[in-house]
This record gives C-alpha cells, sequence and structure tokens, in this order.
C-alpha cells in the first residue's frame, strides 16, 4: 500500500526560504514519478514541480528559479527547496507519485503540508 507524508511546512516571512520533505513507502521500485502540487483559498490545485524516474525534472513558471525539486531514490524522500517565498506561494501543498515512470498523471497523494507566507 503506497503512502506519502509531507512534513516540512510552516510560516514564513515574504523572502524566506523552507524545505519540504516527502517520505514514500510502498512502491517496489524506485523509478517513478513524482511531483508537488498546491492548492490555495479558493483556487484550483496546481502543479508546481515534477521529476520523473530518470531525474528529469518540470517547473511550473511560476516557481522557476525559485523552487528546486529533487528526490533521494535510497531514502524513498521526495524534497522542495522553496526560496524567495512570496505571500502568493501561501497554499496547501502535496506530494504526489504514479507507479510509472513518466509524469502523466498522478494516482497517489499525501494528505498535505501548510505553507504560509506573510508579507
Amino acid at each position: 500500500q503506497v503512502q506519502l507524508v509531507e512534513s516540512g511546512g510552516g510560516s514564513v516571512q515574504s523572502g524566506g526560504s523552507l524545505r519540504l520533505s516527502c517520505a514514500a513507502s510502498g512502491f517496489t521500485h524506485s523509478t517513478y514519478c513524482m511531483g508537488w502540487s498546491r492548492q490555495a483559498p479558493g483556487k484550483e490545485r496546481e502543479g508546481v514541480a515534477t521529476i520523473d524516474g530518470g531525474g528529469r525534472i518540470t517547473y511550473a513558471d511560476s516557481v522557476t528559479g525559485r523552487f528546486i525539486i529533487s528526490r533521494d531514490n535510497a531514502k524513498n524522500t521526495l524534497y522542495l527547496q522553496m526560496n524567495s517565498l512570496t505571500p502568493e506561494d501561501t497554499a496547501m501543498y502535496y506530494c504526489a507519485a504514479t507507479q510509472y515512470f513518466y509524469c502523466s498523471g498522478f494516482d497517489y497523494w499525501g494528505q498535505g503540508t501548510q505553507v504560509t507566507v506573510s508579507s
């Protein structure tokens, strides 16, 4: 049974940084796509970043140059380093994964971790 557990959210002032982590369990291999999405109050969920089974990375335009996604396959952990945060980054952040190598949609979701950025 696949489980994704996020951690690392919190409150930070504008311009600050946070690092989110997502511990994955239940996968039988390590070459699968993972990603981060977020949902702000009153808005639809949006994709933030993905990393596929081969390490290829994509970012949303809104976070390019500020956020860095990475993974440690030995620890089955996904990370999101968030720098230069602004109040517009305030949202619930969700870790997601699929058993497939390429990122064409997610089958599993974590419970989310809240990120709040104050001005």
